[in-house]
């Protein structure tokens, strides 16, 4: 969706209410800070407390249960992994991130239910919407197993 974050935001609800997403994950702290202050209720939110490398403009969201992970640039390790998927296993959670959440993406659409939205932000254009589906998860599965693993060689 491309757009400024008050079209962003009108779209995300008008698809939260339509579809009814089994759990609403949002990662990254702009597109967590503005969907949260515009009335948007997620189950899971994804942060590092950095915006476009710098440090995240605070906001206030409080949610039941708070997950700490340590996730270098360009990389998912296992323990984040995990975390992910016990935050969405639990919802009502926010996941701090020492490091950086980019890819924790993919481990959100993984670990969450079909039918769940998962959104991120794509900066300077607006947000990314993914539909969870068994495809969906598929098509992710595919792409990490294309990824180089840190001992150098592939998945």
């Amino acid at each position: 969706m491309s757009g400024t974050a008050a079209e962003c935001n009108r779209a995300l609800m008008e698809a939260v209410e339509k579809e009814e997403p089994a759990r609403l994950i949002l990662v990254g702290d702009t597109v967590s800070r503005n969907a949260i202050q515009s009335g948007i209720k997620p189950d899971v939110v994804i942060i590092d407390n950095l915006e476009m490398r710098r440090k995240a403009i605070q906001f206030r969201y409080e949610m039941e249960h708070l997950f700490r992970a340590v996730n270098p640039a360009g990389a998912i390790e296992s323990g984040a992994w995990q975390t992910v998927e016990e935050a969405v296993r639990v919802g009502n959670s926010i996941v701090e991130v020492d490091g950086e959440e980019d890819l924790l993406t993919l481990a959100a659409v993984l670990a969450a239910p079909s039918k769940s939205l998962v959104v991120y932000g794509q900066p300077g254009d607006g947000i990314v919407l993914v539909r969870v589906s068994e495809n969906k998860k598929k098509e992710v599965e595919e792409f990490i197993k294309q990824m180089e693993r840190r001992d150098g060689s592939t998945s």
